[in-house]
């Protein structure tokens, strides 16, 4: 059948339900049936009449809650047609059958990759990092004792279904005055953990107002602070002065720790990743952004226990200050130091190539393309790690990013593969 009317079976469906109630009903009701059936000690006038009743009551509530349901993932407002409500419910069904991922890491590079899973599938959990320390977040961290959101709300906006006006609400940052610097999502966020007295509350509220897909977890709920301890001897504090230091004493980092050294992760992540489909580590800064989810207690031995696959992605460009000069197994490596050598299955790289004069733009700043080394990938595979080579860049406004669409559909073919392989 062909796929533009499978939308509107979907309501038929129920409406079909509905009719066939009311002609229960109509039966249960008939006087010739009642007295056909008089003499039986059971009323299967009652019976009829109660079975119609409940198929009327339930059409009429599944319609009801599937159309809703619909208007409110997708954000519409205003005039909305009946093919419009059909695709959006058939939409959200499909997105409800997807492979559940769980997404670990921070920054920009996560909640790029997001935008463009919750194209493939609504089964998502974003397990976010909360070592910030830096600019309007680690003032509202240090300000009003509460875990920086950040990247959290980034990630709650790339899954949330909202109107424009709101997410630009959200993301408007503050040009003058005392609040000069500020981002108004992260108020927003500090005035619900004021309300529910919860960090964990206030994002699951937060994430309830914007209609998210799936969901956005912290790594932990402990007030964590994160150290580097360089190869020249040198321990720098604090996330946002690592790659500070690191470039200014010219030395590369040797490990990440984090105190206090116990913190332990949300139930409900570790339950997330134990029902993966697929667990995808990064893109996002190598060190300050993927690394401390992995620091958490237990939380490398629940990943590596898990059913799915692990993917690790890397960065398209090195960041300076914190991975000058890796190649793709150097980034790899520096996941697999902080966990264990048998932790990956996946890692997917670009290799598609960037313009020169986009590429001149980041020299300047110390940065270039991660590129694959020689013996990098003979390396890898000897380790058990498949490397996956794709072309995945998306340059917008002179800006480096991941394409978030052609990059999880390569996520979500490698979930189908463990899926299909889970039910040979």
């Amino acid at each position: 059948m062909n796929k533009k009317y499978r939308p509107k079976l979907i309501i038929l469906g129920w409406i079909s339900l509905g009719v066939l109630g009311i002609f229960l009903l109509m039966i249960g009701l008939s006087e010739f049936i009642y007295k056909f059936f008089i003499n039986y000690r059971i009323s299967l006038k009652i019976i009829l009449s109660i079975v119609g009743i409940t198929l009327i009551v339930f059409s009429i509530k599944r319609s009801f809650f599937e159309t809703i349901n619909g208007v409110k993932k997708n954000g519409l407002n205003g005039n909305i047609s009946g093919n419009d409500i059909s695709n959006m419910i058939y939409r959200d069904k499909i997105l409800s059958k997807g492979p559940k991922v769980v997404v670990i890491g921070g920054g920009t590079g996560l909640s790029v990759l997001l935008r463009g899973l919750k194209e493939y599938t609504s089964n998502i959990t974003a397990i976010v990092t909360v070592a910030d320390d830096g600019g309007g977040s680690g003032i509202l961290r240090e300000d009003l004792g509460m875990l920086p959101p950040g990247d959290i709300r980034s990630c709650i906006l790339a899954l949330a279904n909202t109107e424009p006006t709101m997410e630009k609400l959200l993301q408007y940052r503050f040009n003058e005055g005392l609040l000069k610097g500020q981002n108004f999502g992260n108020l927003f966020i500090a005035a619900m953990n004021e309300i529910y007295g919860s960090f964990e509350m206030a994002i699951k509220e937060t994430s309830n107002v914007l209609a998210v897909t799936g969901k956005v977890l912290p790594m932990t709920l402990e007030d964590v602070t994160l150290y580097a301890v360089l190869e020249n001897g040198h321990t720098v504090k604090g996330e946002s002065e690592i790659p500070l230091k690191n470039k200014e004493l010219s030395s590369k980092i040797k490990r990440i720790y984090m105190e206090p050294i116990v913190s332990y992760p949300l139930v409900e992540a570790v339950e997330a990743i134990g029902d993966a489909d697929l667990i995808v580590l990064g893109p996002g800064s190598l060190y300050t952004s993927v690394v401390p989810n992995l620091l958490v207690n237990n939380m490398v031995d629940t990943i590596y226990k898990a059913k799915g696959s692990k993917v690790y992605i890397t960065n398209v460009m090195t960041q300076p200050g914190e991975t000058d000069g890796y190649t793709v197994l150097d980034h790899v490596n520096g996941i697999l130091t902080h966990s264990r050598e048998d932790l990956l299955d996946y890692v997917v790289i670009n290799v598609e190539e960037i313009p020169k004069e986009t590429l001149n733009k980041y020299a300047s700043d110390g940065s270039e393309p991660v590129v694959l080394g020689e013996e990098d990938e003979d390396i890898l595979n000897s380790k058990g790690i498949q490397v996956i080579k794709e072309n995945l860049i998306d340059i917008k406004k002179e800006y480096i990013r991941h394409d978030s669409i052609e990059l999880s559909r390569i996520l979500i073919e490698i979930a189908k593969n463990r899926v299909s392989k889970d039910h040979v």
